[in-house]
């Protein structure tokens, strides 16, 4: 694993913490492949049922590191140039074809790439003191960066996306809460604890029946209301297969809490 960022398992939750707090958590090309392939890699890890991303320090991540990448890429061609993009795109990619609750943890600062990043998972609680900034037009670049114009407005809405985009400024967490762009504001000392508690329920949860969910939210986006609902119907009806719903119901019988085995 990177020296970069740190990688545990505990109790069916991976946690992985952004780990260069000198540079506010700034990304090389060595961090966006192995994120990149570290949440391919999880689609395919049983033991792991639920997820959070955090940093360390005062920064969750500033976004791509401008020594280590911008210099670096003014000097390469236009192939050079797409399989970079391609591959910043296929983090978001990666997080969101992951059938597994992912939890942002933003307990500072959420810049340009780390700002979509954390706008990729699937919840995302923020400290008091985090902040937010879509910063790509301040460095010449299109706000559209990332999948950040097709999920940023999913999520805040139109306009609010346009403005975010559009000016890249910096907004704090009480405002990002108002937006929509986050669930919950917590003190920062409560930020890990919060996020490790969150990610537990979901891990004990039933993990079949999030994936079902978190599938089904993603492809509804695109999809008419009629094909929407056969989507659902199909869906529930095979969860109805599954064993979750008969140990929910014998646990029911027996007024005792369900232990789900997600299959």
């Amino acid at each position: 694993m990177s020296d970069d960022f740190r990688y545990t398992v505990q109790d069916g939750v991976a946690t992985i913490v952004l780990d260069r707090p000198a540079v506010l958590n700034a990304l090389t090309f060595d961090i966006y492949a192995q994120l990149r392939d570290l949440f391919a890699a999880l689609r395919h890890d049983d033991g792991v049922k639920a997820v959070v991303v955090t940093g360390e320090g005062r920064a969750f991540c500033s976004g791509g590191d401008v020594n280590e990448i911008i210099g670096e890429l003014l000097r390469r061609d236009a192939k050079g140039l797409i399989e970079f993009t391609r591959m910043t795109g296929a983090v978001v990619q990666n997080m969101r074809l992951l059938d597994k609750p992912i939890i942002a943890a933003v307990n500072g600062m959420a810049a340009g790439a780390g700002a979509v990043i954390a706008l990729a998972a699937d919840l995302r609680i923020a400290s008091d003191r985090a902040r937010f900034a879509f910063l790509f037009t301040k460095v010449g670049l299109a706000g559209a960066d990332m999948g950040a114009a097709w999920l940023l407005p999913r999520v805040v809405g139109l306009g609010r996306a346009l403005e975010l985009l559009f000016f890249g400024d910096t907004i704090d967490a009480a405002t990002a809460e108002r937006y929509g762009l986050v669930n919950r504001v917590v003190p920062a000392a409560d930020l890990p604890s919060v996020a490790h508690e969150l990610a537990s329920r979901l891990a004990r949860g039933p993990s079949l029946a999030l994936s079902f969910t978190k599938a089904l939210v993603n492809n509804e986006l695109s999809m008419d209301l009629v094909s929407a609902l056969e989507a659902e119907a199909q869906g529930q009806a095979l969860l109805m297969c599954a064993q979750d719903m008969r140990v929910f119901y014998e646990a029911f019988q027996q007024r005792a809490e369900p232990k789900f085995t997600g299959r």
